[in-house]
């Protein structure tokens, strides 16, 4: 099992839909998710920053693979045509990163 953690912006003029939105993510999103062995997942949002952190637990074998399925999958991509526009990317991200990656440096088991 492999702990991941990104951070991202969100618009200020979006946090009330994009709460909304995650109130009730798309079952075929949340299964394209669960096919593609992410478990455990998270967002927390601190505001008045307004940023977003995610975590997630992957527990497969291939993440390339699995997260090329996530990125292949049409109602996913819907998904992400709505919520993409609403976030901020961090200057400093990685390229090809739309969530930045973070390092994990600590934790209690």
């Amino acid at each position: 099992m492999k702990r991941m953690g990104m951070v991202i912006g969100l618009r200020p003029e979006h946090v009330a839909e994009y709460k909304r939105l995650h109130a009730d993510v798309w079952p075929q999103v949340l299964e394209r998710l669960r096919q593609s062995n992410i478990t455990n997942y998270s967002i927390f949002l601190r505001q008045p920053e307004n940023l977003m952190f995610s975590y997630w637990e992957y527990t497969g074998s291939d993440f390339e693979a699995d997260n090329a399925a996530i990125a292949a999958d049409p109602v996913t991509q819907d998904w992400w045509k709505i919520c993409g526009p609403m976030q901020a990317p961090l200057p400093s991200r990685d390229a090809g990163e739309w969530w930045a990656g973070m390092e994990e440096v600590f934790h209690l088991d």
